[in-house]
């Protein structure tokens, strides 16, 4: 067995619109092709006994043990990866259950699908299942326990915090979008303009200023001293030498810690004399930047965390550092490993509790009270394990919120105004949270910036928190609001860019900051940030990350949906153009109805109350309005056509070309735009596929509250040039003849095309056509046999997207559909497009027209230009 690839999905995709995270793994069987589970000796039994559990995989038979009954009966290995991949991250912690397997399209290959939770872990089960699955086959034994263990640890330093996905989860469950910027902690929620920021628990509305008090111990101290707030007494030092003097000023039993250290880094408790001072005072000096140690009277009591947020008390908890209970029989040791055998114990974040370790800070712990990990400590004795309460660590956490005293309710929520903190968390230490720190005698200990929610998201008992839900309410404030910005999303095999580009610039007459994307790069406000294809999920994200951009149009293309899905779940407008032959047989696509599920999933995303947008001229197309679970309007070439008169009937909304008119009309009314012929980008009416490419365009417009007066002047000032429309019918007139540079790159296009120039007037039509490498054999055949028709002389180049094939090969099946359709056509064979375009125009006669369809616009481009300054200075040489 061999894994050809492995993809990741991340958004909407052609396996399921709703399930984002899903490994596409292409395998193929090889010989194992031949070999069905119940034909090979002992793999039934062994399968079972190694995944006793998978005895809950239903699988197609709907009942627990389901899966094993076809394994039992008899599956093709492809179908039995798929659910070790599943189980095996099931067993790492990771619960998923989705998963597909499907043929590939090719003998022997298969697509395996299933779900994962994080990528680096998907793709790390996807290689260990074949390995599995090997063993199984060979009768080897597999030790899973390291790849287990591999997966835990791949999880732990990838996926978000317990705080952050805390907050990403909250913004989720109310229709908010967000991206992660960076493998850490910073996330966007929300999109474009729209935007907000949070990184962990620090948001991009907190005070910096604030920040950085609570980080600098020492000003928050003096800060909230002088505002009459209770905090232990204490004294700053940097040097050893100045720690006798401390340690007399403030009086054992002390606390030792850095200035600058959060989340419990180098803080020492219950100092009793100077040498475990000394010790303390080296161990804060390792975990500080400055350099600067606090030595401040530790103040007896427990040890409470106050989370406040938008200054306010959202919850608290008592918190208890990692520890264990004598029974008088076990030893220290058993007793640890005892508390780690709780369920709710995992490794790192991966449950509500974390097990104990036992580092080196423990053992000095230990020691210090007299016992070693191999001690038994009697019955009824509490033995403390880390110097700290933190969850990371080993501690527990109770929820205590509905017991505060109102004067520290009221205290903490000033101390969040005077240190300036939108989130944080106030470390109190109180024998009793329910009485005032003033009759207690308990004091603030900290302020800290970018607090743990964990401890109240799941505390070890007591009432969770939803604490995340304040964050989301201090950032979107507005009802409703999704911090979304208006996406427009266009699908086809022709006329994506161009109307994506008609798009962005009627929105951009409109007033918004537009970002767009197409096949030749990536545009904020008309400004090219990126070039080459940018038609998949990543250039999706460059547009909805940047802070300018209000109104974003998207092209969406087939190879980066399959690679990866779309790289936005929700849009409010989606456009299909049409669906035409073009990519089959790459990446599992063998027909034309598969294609168009593939173009469908783009409408499937738009939300309820926007608008797919759908060719009426067209079947698949126009069968995509079943599977969307939103708003559909129609446009046509055709404003006889039933299907448009079918949802005017229904007070829809559609768009066609009626009486030389470009229409939109609502129910049976129209509101006439402007006649086709007074459209640039139409050639005078003449381009009929660039008339369909304005109907959607005008449709997306309609539909996002454009008005008519904005769409006529955003129409007449599209010019098909190279620079609002680089490739698309770009027309070079020169002193004695003409070159047109156009895309089309498939037969669909070529034949728009045919129609197009068919309108033209030349002496001679000379074709500059080239294959490409990712298309089949009849595809190109076709190619050249419309050229045939198209052109009175064909020059064939081949020097670009040679795709795995030679240029012999691509010129040769070009060369055939030529000779299919006219064995008698001119045909000269140039393989550098360069070389090709210097001759056309060399060879030109007057009158002539060389159609040039380049497939690497931006170097056809240049040269034409080049060409064409040389022709108006009169230095272009002609034979």
């Amino acid at each position: 067995m061999r894994i050809r690839e492995i993809n990741a999905m991340r958004g909407p995709n052609y396996w399921s619109v709703r399930r984002h995270k899903l490994i596409v793994m292409v395998l193929d069987l090889e010989e194992m092709e031949e070999l069905p589970s119940n034909k090979i000796d002992g793999f039934y039994d062994r399968l079972k006994t190694m995944f006793p559990s998978m005895y809950e995989h239903r699988c197609s038979i709907g009942e627990p043990g389901g899966f094993f009954q076809r394994v039992e009966e008899g599956t093709w290995m492809g179908h039995i990866i798929e659910h070790i991949a599943l189980e095996i991250q099931t067993l790492a912690g990771m619960d998923v259950g989705f998963g597909r397997t499907r043929g590939y399209g090719e003998d022997g290959v298969y697509n395996v699908v299933f779900a994962y939770m994080e990528e680096a872990v998907g793709r790390y089960a996807a290689k260990v299942s074949v390995q599995i699955c090997q063993a199984l086959i060979d009768g080897e034994d597999y030790d899973m326990a390291d790849d287990i263990q591999k997966m835990r640890e791949i999880r732990e330093s990838e996926r978000l915090g317990p705080s952050t996905g805390s907050i990403v989860e909250e913004a989720e469950s109310r229709g908010i979008p967000w991206i992660r910027l960076n493998k850490y902690s910073l996330c966007q929620l929300g999109y474009g303009a729209n935007q907000k920021r949070i990184q962990a628990t620090v948001t991009s509305e907190t005070s910096s200023i604030g920040v950085e008090i609570a980080c600098d111990k020492e000003d928050t101290k003096y800060l909230l001293e002088q505002a009459e707030v209770e905090v232990p007494k204490g004294d700053i030092i940097r040097r050893e030498r100045s720690l006798e003097e401390a340690c007399r000023y403030v009086g054992f039993p002390l606390v030792i810690k850095p200035v600058d250290g959060n989340h419990g880094r180098g803080i020492t408790v219950d100092i009793q004399n100077y040498e475990e001072a000394l010790e303390a005072f080296h161990h804060a000096k390792n975990s500080s930047r400055s350099g600067a140690i606090i030595v401040e009277k530790y103040i007896q009591g427990e040890d409470y965390r106050l989370l406040v947020i938008n200054h306010v008390l959202v919850a608290a908890a008592l918190r208890s550092p990692a520890h264990v209970v004598g029974n008088g029989k076990s030893t220290v040791q058993e007793l640890i490993d005892e508390v780690n055998d709780d369920p709710r114990r995992g490794y790192g974040h991966e449950n509500v509790l974390t097990q104990i370790t036992v580092n080196e800070l423990t053992q000095t712990i230990i020691e210090a009270a007299g016992y070693t990990v191999d001690s038994v400590i009697p019955d009824g004795e509490r033995l403390i394990l880390k110097d700290t309460a933190n969850l990371s660590t080993g501690g527990t956490a109770e929820d205590v919120t509905d017991i505060v005293h109102p004067a520290n309710v009221s205290m903490v929520e000033r101390i969040s105004k005077i240190i300036d903190l939108d989130i944080c968390g106030i470390d109190i230490m109180t024998t009793d949270i329910s009485k005032p720190l003033s009759e207690t005698g308990g004091a603030v200990l900290e302020v800290n910036a970018g607090p743990g929610f964990r401890m109240h998201l799941a505390p070890t008992s007591g009432l969770p928190r939803n604490v995340a839900a304040p964050v989301i309410d201090k950032l979107f404030p507005k009802k409703g609001d999704t911090g979304r910005i208006p996406i427009v999303a266009i699908s086809g095999t022709n006329g994506k860019t161009t109307t994506t580009r008609l798009i962005a610039h009627i929105a951009k007459m409109k007033g918004y900051r537009v970002g767009y994307t197409t096949s030749d790069g990536v545009y904020i406000q008309n400004r090219l940030l990126m070039s080459g294809d940018c038609t998949g999920p990543a250039s999706t994200e460059f547009v909805l990350k940047d802070p300018t951009v209000n109104f974003a149009v998207l092209e969406c293309a087939r190879g980066g949906l399959l690679r990866a899905g779309l790289g936005f779940k929700k849009c409010d407008v989606a456009v299909v153009t049409n669906v035409a032959s073009d990519h089959l047989g790459l990446k599992g696509i063998h027909t034309i109805e598969q294609l168009a599920k593939v173009k469908g999933v783009v409408p499937e995303t738009v939300l309820p109350e926007g608008y797919a947008i759908l060719n009426a001229d067209d079947d698949l197309v126009y069968d995509m309005r079943r599977t969307v679970e939103c708003n559909v309007a129609l446009f046509s070439m055709d404003e006889e056509n039933p299907r448009i008169k079918a949802l005017q009937r229904l007070n829809g909304i559609t768009a066609v070309y009626e009486n030389g008119y470009v229409t939109i009309c609502r129910g049976q009314w129209k509101m006439r735009i402007m006649k086709a012929e007074n459209i640039p980008l139409t050639f005078g009416g003449k381009a009929s596929f660039m008339i369909q490419n304005v109907l959607g365009a005008i449709l997306a417009a309609h539909v996002q509250g454009i008005s008519i007066e904005d769409m006529k002047a955003a129409l007449e000032t599209f010019i098909p040039s190279a620079s609002q429309t680089p490739g698309r019918l770009n027309l070079f007139e020169f002193k004695d003849f003409s070159i047109l540079l156009d895309y089309a790159h498939n037969p669909a296009g070529m034949r728009a095309l045919q129609k197009f120039t068919n309108e033209l007037e030349a002496t001679v039509k000379v074709g500059i056509i080239a294959g490409i490498g990712d298309r089949r054999v009849e595809d190109n055949n076709e190619m050249g046999s419309i050229a045939a028709e198209m052109f009175d002389e064909i020059i064939i180049r081949q020097d670009k997207r040679l795709r795995g094939k030679s240029e012999e090969e691509l010129i040769k099946m070009l060369n055939d559909g030529i000779k299919m359709k006219d064995p008698n056509k001119k045909t000269t064979i140039i393989p550098s497009e360069k070389e090709a375009i210097t001759f056309a125009v060399k060879n030109a006669v007057k009158g002539s027209l060389i159609i040039l369809c380049s497939d690497v616009v931006p170097d056809a481009l240049e040269l034409v230009k080049s060409l064409k300054e040389k022709d108006a200075k009169g230095e272009l040489e002609l034979i």
